[in-house]
């Protein structure tokens, strides 16, 4: 006879919500937003569909309704003008820069919103790349100080956490003393710790024109400086080390196919995790669903518990609307 069946706690609905580890709410959501120049403007990016690049005053508008389904946080990326950029960065901590005028436009209309702006130089770079190049290489401390200029210029428009997704060395370190220095002690960092040199991240890049461009005199792609997908230990090292440079949150990125990632950290650390579930992971699930070979709303669902599973306290996801709205139901 058989004593013990796991089965006695599936029999219903009711009974598998008592026991359930992890429930997914609209409080784990940061929803990424694409900025673009104009007034009244909004294009669809085709590799994404449902995702679109606004103006800055449809943005305001997207972020009021986003708020209203409950998703209090968004992270920031913008696609600027081909006249401003260039080898420097500069444009990323003009005072009047499409960031900049974001940050305010959005905490102005809603104050409550939680704004996290990427910190990374690839939109703003001509060659694609996130950080500053010489004689065809990446220079690694150069690039920190124009990240620290940018993340005290995000601070002073009133972001609430900067985001540095560039993956170069000891760059948190010198972003916290940036705003130490500049009176900004209470605004966090958002560290992309184990962001991995990834296949999944196509459609961004088409998104934001932010692809390195092909030139025999620079690298070809962002593997000098984003981790090698081969490597967990490493990862760890990454880790250990943002967490020593100050900063408050843990990003590992991509999502799906690094789940055994995420829930490495969870266990060795205590500090918040979030993870990226990134452009190509939407793509892939909005193709099938098209096809109609997956159920749109479950498989959404699903994947985004999966992060909670693993460990992570925030997602940051391009479903984070529609997930609000499914959960709302």
């Amino acid at each position: 006879m058989i004593h013990s069946r796991n089965r006695r706690l599936r029999v219903n609905e009711s009974i598998r919500s008592l026991v359930r580890e992890n429930v997914l709410t609209t409080d784990d959501f940061v929803m990424p937003i694409f900025v673009m120049e104009g007034e009244n403007m909004q294009e669809p990016i085709p590799s994404m569909p449902g995702i679109f690049r606004r103006s800055i005053d449809l943005t305001v508008k997207e972020c009021k309704e986003l708020f209203s389904l409950g998703v209090k946080a968004v992270n920031l990326y913008m696609k600027v003008s081909e006249n401003v950029k260039d080898n420097t960065g500069k444009e990323a901590w003009n005072k009047n820069g499409l960031m900049q005028n974001t940050i305010k436009a959005i905490k102005d209309a809603v104050p409550g919103m939680i704004v996290m702006p990427d910190v990374a130089l690839d939109p703003y770079s001509i060659y694609g790349h996130d950080g500053i190049i010489e004689n065809g290489k990446i220079l690694n401390d150069a690039t920190n100080d124009a990240l620290a200029r940018m993340s005290v210029s995000h601070a002073e428009a009133g972001a609430d956490l900067v985001a540095p997704s560039d993956m170069m060395d000891g760059r948190v370190q010198v972003i916290r003393e940036a705003l130490e220095e500049s009176g900004f002690a209470d605004v966090g960092i958002v560290s992309y710790a184990a962001k991995y040199a990834s296949s999944f991240y196509g459609p961004f890049r088409s998104a934001l024109d932010s692809a390195p461009k092909d030139d025999m005199e620079i690298p070809k792609d962002k593997k000098t400086y984003q981790m090698d997908y081969h490597n967990s230990r490493e990862a760890m090292n990454e880790v250990f080390k943002d967490i020593d440079e100050g900063a408050d949150v843990i990003m590992i990125k991509p999502g799906l196919p690094y789940l055994d990632i995420v829930s490495k950290v969870r266990e060795a650390i205590d500090l918040p995790i979030a993870v990226y579930n990134v452009s190509g992971e939407y793509a892939m699930v909005k193709a099938a669903v098209q096809n109609g070979w997956l159920d749109n709303d479950k498989t959404i669902i699903e994947s985004l518990t999966c992060f909670k599973r693993a460990g992570a306290d925030m997602i940051f996801t391009y479903f984070a609307k529609e997930a609000a709205m499914i959960l709302n139901k």
